[in-house]
């Protein structure tokens, strides 16, 4: 039997005197640059009628709902409340750790939803044209969770188990951070963006985007070890990522039947100044 692999990769990508760079802050870094590049691609064959300054400030805004949306929704989610009036200031330690996929989500939809209202752009086509680029990010973000040693899965005895030296044993456990790279990532990109190469109804992409992480995240969640201070919320197995999943399945069944009877979002060439 070969013996496991133990996840024990530094951290830290490079040094620069006291400065250190993180291989899991690089991994947002690419995958907002990526979202970006994916994007004006995308708009360029006019799936977004904006300018490229417009858009760049669409990408902006995304960028601070992940990141304000990803705390918050921690800090909401995963952690005791009481920090609110015994420890407000523990939101901005984000050096401590600590962000939400669902969280980010929410400020994601209330950053398109500030910027659709200021560009006259329907909501959800925003959205249809944001969803294919999201998994991106979310690929690499799992991938600096794995680099980071943690979200360790439960022991197997399966032969892809790894060690995480930072699991409460040495057992082989199932790499969940690679299984979620593989489904929310390399899966979800794939599917969602061969499916929006084509015009689709408008809420069709945000649809298939919900229906397909809700999906993806509630069953890795069967494998994946639950946050310590929440530990299993019903029945010894509902974790809180599979509660916060059920909605997002719910809402793209519901998208999906809703785009039966929607109209085709616009595809027009884009305006080539921030004027047009």
């Amino acid at each position: 039997m070969a013996t496991p692999y133990v996840v024990n990769i530094d951290p830290v990508a490079l040094s620069l005197g006291p400065v250190q760079v993180h291989w899991y802050g690089l991994m947002y870094l690419g995958g907002f640059l990526g979202g970006w590049a994916l994007g004006e691609y995308r708009r360029r064959q006019g799936r977004l009628p904006v300018s490229s300054e417009r858009f760049g400030d669409l990408m902006f805004y995304l960028m601070m709902g992940v990141v304000l949306g990803g705390r918050v929704g921690y800090m909401l989610f995963y952690t005791n409340i009481d920090w609110i009036w015994t420890d407000p200031v523990a939101l901005f330690r984000v050096w401590d750790g600590g962000m939400s996929f669902h969280g980010g989500l929410l400020g994601v939809l209330v950053a398109g939803l500030w910027w659709s209202r200021r560009n006259g752009v329907k909501f959800f086509d925003t959205v249809d044209f944001v969803a294919p680029l999201v998994p991106l990010g979310l690929g690499l973000g799992r991938l600096g969770n794995f680099i980071n040693g943690e979200l360790w899965g439960k022991p197997t005895d399966l032969p892809w188990g790894m060690i995480f030296p930072h699991a409460p044993d040495a057992l082989p456990r199932h790499p969940n951070p690679l299984y979620e790279f593989a489904l929310e990532g390399v899966v979800m990109f794939v599917v969602l963006w061969l499916y929006s190469m084509k015009p689709r109804p408008r809420y069709a992409v945000s649809g298939l985007f919900g229906l397909l992480y809700g999906c993806f995240r509630f069953a890795i969640e069967f494998v994946r070890v639950p946050d310590p201070q929440l530990g299993y919320l019903a029945f010894g197995w509902v974790t809180m990522g599979q509660i916060l999943s059920l909605p997002l399945i719910a809402v793209g069944i519901f998208l999906l039947l809703l785009s039966r009877r929607a109209p085709y979002a616009p595809v027009a060439p884009a305006p080539a100044t921030a004027n047009g």
